[in-house]
């Protein structure tokens, strides 16, 4: 019999060590990953000068040279389109919505609508394709009925072909999330820049460079309207592009707010104090309404796993120190 205390057959004393080796693995990686953490601006800065670049072959070059410049696809989705093409399930509609969904996302490079296109055809065809050969072939599953087998297929189809689509949304999801949380905050910058006399196109890379660090995903989206802006011949065009690439209630009413400043010369910094103060008053509401879910939400939790672990806390010594006397 072993000389630790035990609870209900099992040992206290290695249950113990295995929670604490795991803490300690996990202490690990929380500073690894603390200690790693790199610049959010440094791979978007580089794409914002790309774009540049692409924005200056595009205003000053020819047809011909901006083709070789920019429209010089990877041999790799030459192959994709091809394929696609010749399957003839490539629609120009439907790429255009994979590039803006894309574009949502932060993925600005054209080749990536071809390979979400792409994937949303190959995994049903090699991951459903293995499972249904593997269950119906090589039957790995032996015990599995018709009904049961049938249902996996179709799980698996389904969820390959919706697989690259919940990737893409779920990414557009997170960033509009972020662009959303410091809206406000980039307004009332962009009101200070216009009361100290800074244009448009000033103001928003100015802003884009003070918001860069805590709000990377809006820091971007200004830094390219920035660049937009000083490119682009139209400057509505910068504007609506923006409301574009954000899916947001909130970012239209400012690009809206820029169109008409730019066309009858309305004051600028008031409307933008008016469209912060509202931004962050909805804000605020939306985490008091978090607030007020939060007790019913962690009702699941504290009975599943915080009332347990009390009982344990409480009556496990009880319960081993009863344990032992019985057992002697």
């Amino acid at each position: 019999m072993s000389a630790n205390p035990t609870l209900m057959g099992i040992d206290m004393i290695a249950v113990a060590t295995m929670m604490a080796g795991g803490a300690v693995f996990a202490l690990l990686v929380a500073l690894y990953a603390a200690m790693t953490v790199r610049d959010p601006m440094a791979r978007r800065v580089k794409a914002l000068n790309e774009r540049r670049e692409q924005l200056k072959a595009g205003i000053i070059a020819s047809a011909s040279r901006r083709r070789a410049k920019i429209g010089v696809s990877s041999l790799t989705t030459d192959r994709m389109r091809t394929f696609l093409s010749s399957l003839r399930v490539l629609q120009e509609s439907q790429l255009k919505h994979s590039q803006l969904m894309l574009t949502r996302a932060g993925i600005r490079s054209k080749d990536a609508a071809i390979a979400v296109i792409f994937c949303r055809l190959a995994l049903p065809l090699l991951i459903g394709g293995t499972t249904i050969i593997g269950l119906y072939l090589i039957d790995w599953f032996p015990d599995w009925g018709p009904f049961k087998r049938y249902a996996v297929v179709a799980v698996t189809l389904v969820l390959t072909y919706k697989a690259p689509d919940l990737w893409v949304k779920n990414r557009v999801t997170k960033r509009t999330a972020a662009i959303r949380k410091g809206l406000p905050d980039a307004l009332d910058l962009l009101v200070i820049c216009a009361e100290a006399g800074l244009t448009v196109d000033a103001a928003f890379q100015r802003v884009a460079r003070e918001l860069g660090k805590g709000y990377p995903e809006l820091g971007d989206e200004f830094a390219l309207t920035a660049i937009e802006l000083g490119f682009l011949t139209d400057r509505r065009t910068a504007f609506e592009n923006l409301a574009q690439r954000v899916d947001l209630e909130s970012v239209r009413g400012v690009v809206t707010t820029m169109i008409q400043t730019e066309k009858y010369g309305t004051p600028l910094a008031s409307s933008l104090r008016v469209l912060a103060a509202e931004f962050r008053h909805e804000r605020m509401m939306k985490a008091e309404e978090k607030a007020a879910r939060l007790p019913a939400i962690m009702t699941v939790p504290l009975i599943l796993f915080i009332l347990p672990v009390l009982f344990v806390v409480i009556l496990g010594p009880a319960a081993c120190s009863i344990s032992d006397n019985v057992l002697k």
